[in-house]
Parts: C-alpha cells; structure tokens; sequence
C-alpha cells in the first residue's frame, strides 16, 4: 500500500481496492492495474473491503466490486455505504449478471459487464477516476 520512503513526502496514494470473490479474477484485476502503476489491494468479500476501507479511507483512491458475491454484504451494499459514508470515493461496479439498478444499488456508480477486455477495464477505471476529479 502506497509506500513512503524515509525523509520524503508520502507520494499521492493510487490504490484501488479490488473486491472479487473469484481469486483468479482478483489477481489478474491486480496485476493489469500494477502494470498501469497503480497500486491495489485485493480481497475476497465486500465485508473485508469494508473494514479496509473504514481503516484507510484516505488511501483508497478508487473502490472496483464485482456486485455478486458471497457474505453478509454484496458488491451492490458495499457500493452503497462506500457511496453514503464517503461520497468522493469513485466506485467502479461489474457483473455479468445484474446492473447497479436491478441491484439495488442506490447511488451513482461506474458500471462495466463482465466479460471485459483489459482495454475495457482499464478505460473504464480511468473514466472512473476522471469522473472524480481525476
């Protein structure tokens, strides 16, 4: 998670919280957005992003959830209370199923269906982030 190195400033945090129930996914999600430079964090549940989150809300440039998984929170929850609590929070949602509407998500979000290409993902985490000042 974006590193400080001794006697400098703390650089401006790139992470983006990858919340996928499906590790290969996940790990894949990672490591184009490493290619990309950013810096991300994965985990397997909604639940786990969320503590993550109330931890480090600061740190957390951009939230990326798949919308269905398993729990006692969902993607399309987690998208919400990011989205109540911390309004400037980008959130980029996706599914091969559902939409942020028949989900129940309530609030705006960025939407891509699954499956995507890579140029996909990426320019519509980038599309995200613009849409949040950047």
């Amino acid at each position: 998670m974006c590193p400080t190195l001794p006697g400098r400033a703390s650089p401006p945090c790139r992470l983006i919280l990858v919340v996928e129930d499906e590790p290969t996914i996940r790990e894949f999600l990672c490591e184009i957005l490493q290619d990309e430079g950013f810096t991300t964090q994965g985990l397997p549940s909604a639940d786990e992003a969320l503590v993550f989150i109330d931890h480090h809300p600061q740190q957390v440039r951009l939230l990326l959830t798949d919308i269905s998984m398993p729990g006692t929170l969902n993607g399309a929850g987690l998208a919400n209370r990011v989205r109540e609590r911390w309004p400037g929070m980008p959130v980029l949602v996706m599914s091969g199923y559902e939409t942020p509407q028949s989900s129940g998500i309530c609030y705006p979000v960025s939407f891509i269906r699954k499956p995507w290409t890579i140029g996909q993902i990426l320019d519509s985490v980038d599309d995200a982030l613009k849409g949040a000042g950047g």
